[in-house]
């Protein structure tokens, strides 16, 4: 049996910004304390504000928020984008490349349902999708 994942040989990605990974059914982002702060900066919020406002707490750790559709709090539904794009947390910049998704090629086809742009667009090599996985534990 061959230690090489199924993916050994690279996937397809590139972001449609459909803005489906940021909407639908409930769900968790978690976010650190440094992602809090950076997003608190950009949206020109104290970090209490920001944690009142838009985080909670799922056990021990710290989600964002959502509406009760399920959208992102951060998620600008008319333009379909997020607000907080350029320090959207690190489980939002690895997506689809959450380990997760990547336990097999059916699992990776599951993602290809709700993500057009998963299994399609630019080629991402093998190092770049297991340090994209490696960055959170999803």
């Amino acid at each position: 049996m061959s230690d090489e994942p199924w993916y050994k040989d690279g996937l397809r990605f590139t972001c449609t910004q459909c803005g489906n990974c940021c909407t639908g059914p409930e769900g968790v982002v978690w976010v650190n304390a440094q992602e809090i702060g950076q997003i608190a900066e950009f949206i020109g919020k104290s970090i209490g504000e920001m944690k009142i406002e838009h985080t909670r707490l799922v056990g021990r750790r710290v989600s964002l928020k959502e509406f009760p559709n399920g959208d992102c709090t951060f998620f600008d539904g008319q333009k379909r984008g997020c607000t907080i794009y350029p320090v959207r947390p690190r489980q939002c910049r690895t997506w689809p490349f959450w380990n997760s998704n990547l336990e097999s090629p059916e699992t990776w086809q599951e993602i290809q349902l709700t993500c057009p742009g998963a299994g399609h667009g630019n080629f991402v090599s093998l190092e770049e999708i297991q340090r994209q996985a490696a960055v959170i534990n999803i």
